[in-house]
């Protein structure tokens, strides 16, 4: 983590847990409850709600969303790094106004994506617009150089159009 984001929360690592992956999962969705069930977040003055379904292993796909990959909810994979920052999300979420943080909304599948970047981090959080509240959908670690240039490239398009910049 950069100086100049000393405002997030610490890793959680695999490690904290002794290498015992149910212990760590355990350990992910009290941090996930603490941040998005018992206290719910905003953004900008806009309430969040979760999406629950489908529940897996008694978890919010939201859960699963930040903490594994993959297209097909059935079949997605843990992503150690999605784990490690399970407790960033909420922070910049409610610190999107930071220096440093890109905001931007475009539209995703026919649905407003807002798009919270803090770049100097390669960490990303996404939420659905719905009518009246916002969805997290997802939180990862931007790894690719080419995820990098796509996130910039529509990054750009929407300031440069003075649309979808939040």
């Amino acid at each position: 983590m950069t100086e100049q984001n000393r405002w997030l929360p610490p890793l959680t690592l695999l490690e904290d847990c002794g290498g015992e992956w149910n212990r760590y999962v355990e350990k992910l969705y009290e941090y996930f409850k603490q941040d998005f069930v018992h206290h719910k977040p905003t953004f900008r003055g806009r309430r969040l709600a979760l999406k629950r379904y489908p529940l897996s292993q008694g978890k919010e796909a939201t859960f699963w969303h930040m903490t594994s990959e993959g297209k097909d909810e059935a079949t997605r994979t843990p992503d150690l790094r999605r784990c490690e920052r399970i407790r960033w999300p909420r922070p910049i979420i409610e610190l999107a106004d930071a220096k440093g943080v890109k905001v931007w909304t475009s539209i995703r599948k026919n649905e407003a994506r807002v798009h919270i970047w803090l770049e100097s981090e390669d960490y990303l959080v996404v939420l659905a617009d719905r009518r009246g509240y916002l969805l997290p959908w997802t939180a990862f670690l931007v790894a690719q150089d080419h995820t990098r240039r796509k996130l910039q490239k529509d990054y750009e398009a929407c300031r440069n159009t003075g649309g979808g910049i939040s």
